[in-house]
């Protein structure tokens, strides 16, 4: 269900604006001499306009502050959508590439819709609100998921010197970050969004490896968080979903560096998100558990962090040719947990369809694309319909009052 506009409490609060400028338009009229068929209509016919056009602005601000995406209805998972495409030679995967016309083969090919489009929006390449992208993913009624990645490359495992923690903290971006939030709220309808993923993983600059270490680093990730929520929420851009997403394993294990420590506050989310792979290369040997061995690892610890938030699988996959790991049985073990709600608190999963390069050597590329492997496209294809049941295919954008 999708609800739109001017709804009861939200027209009452809007009720003196309106009366006044419908007062303005009879003052308008009174003065007006003639009778009205011979009088002049500008000044009229002007002041309607402005009626019409504060009707629509009220109703898509009220909108944006008060709309977000519903859990779906006991027993129910949305299915996301991550496309990335292939790497190459002259292409590193951007986390953006994704199209309408990806969609349409991916939700062909599964058998099902999609609720969201999960995309990055790199700062290196603009700073601007992705407005034709929520646009576009929007007119297929599915909610955009944004990664908000303020970094200065798609490379890993270094210090951020631009966009760095120190930097946000201090305001560097705020004038940015508000832009931002300006238009993400005259977007007018919900997003998803997160910013600073996987903290606990050393391959993110916001790590606190790379911030002051032990005790400074997850210290200063929870200050630019919270200090990145404040800002947007000050502009009114409520129809911000705030999606805080962590990794299942801390990398590097050390106790400094769970992911409790990264925890903003339950006022700074709404939603909280889990990484979970099996081996994400061909040639990985480690990491080629379940899902199920990871969600036992990290299910637990999330449930006592953020008790009652919702819990989305934002990101899980299996190389397609790892020597160890079967992709298509990995993946239909982790649809059959995941439809068998073994994880009550999980609300949605996505699966993260993407390939790159590792080194030279063309044989050692990953390949997660579901559409890329004929038995991972049927185990898809047959647990979703197997499970259509459990599946809520069109995302719930409800206002926060209902």
């Amino acid at each position: 269900m999708r609800t739109r506009g001017l709804r009861g409490a939200s027209f009452v609060r809007s009720f003196p604006v309106i009366f006044f400028f419908i007062s303005y338009v009879f003052r308008i009229r009174e003065r007006i001499r003639l009778p009205i068929w011979q009088a002049n209509r500008a000044p009229y016919s002007c002041a309607v306009k402005a009626i019409h056009l504060l009707l629509a602005t009220c109703a898509a601000t009220l909108h944006a502050q008060d709309v977000h995406v519903a859990v779906p209805p006991a027993g129910k998972l949305y299915h996301g959508l991550y496309w990335g495409g292939v790497g190459t030679d002259e292409h590193d995967p951007t986390e953006h590439d994704v199209t309408p016309n990806d969609v349409a083969r991916y939700e062909q090919a599964v058998g099902k819709q999609t609720a969201w489009i999960y995309f990055a929006n790199n700062w290196f390449e603009s700073r601007k609100f992705p407005a034709e992208m929520c646009n576009w993913i929007r007119d297929l009624r599915k909610i955009p998921y944004v990664r908000l990645m303020l970094r200065s490359d798609v490379d890993q495992k270094h210090s951020e010197k631009f966009f760095s923690l120190q930097k946000i903290i201090a305001g560097e971006f705020d004038a940015d970050l508000r832009a931002w939030a300006r238009d993400a709220k005259n977007f007018g309808s919900a997003i998803l969004i997160e910013w600073g993923t996987e903290p606990n993983g050393d391959w993110f600059s916001w790590n606190g490896k790379w911030n002051g270490g032990p005790g400074e680093g997850p210290v200063r990730y929870i200050a630019a968080y919270r200090h990145i929520v404040d800002l947007m929420r000050a502009e009114g851009a409520d129809n911000l979903q705030w999606v805080w997403h962590v990794n299942w394993l801390d990398e590097p294990e050390k106790g400094w560096n769970r992911f409790e420590n990264y925890f903003p506050g339950e006022d700074y989310c709404d939603w909280v998100a889990l990484s979970a792979y099996g081996p994400t290369t061909p040639m990985t040997t480690d990491g080629t558990e379940s899902l199920a061995f990871k969600m036992r690892e990290a299910y637990p610890r999330l449930v006592k962090l953020a008790p009652g938030k919702p819990i989305i699988i934002a990101e899980f996959g299996c190389d397609l040719h790892n020597r160890r790991v079967n992709a298509a049985d990995w993946a239909k073990s982790a649809l059959e947990d995941l439809f068998a709600s073994r994880w009550p608190g999980v609300i949605g999963f996505c699966w993260w369809n993407e390939g790159w390069q590792n080194d030279d050597h063309k044989k050692h590329d990953t390949d997660m694309i579901v559409l890329h492997d004929v038995d991972l496209t049927r185990v898809f294809r047959d647990e979703l319909a197997t499970h259509a049941d459990k599946i809520q295919e069109t995302p719930i954008e409800m206002t926060k009052s209902e």
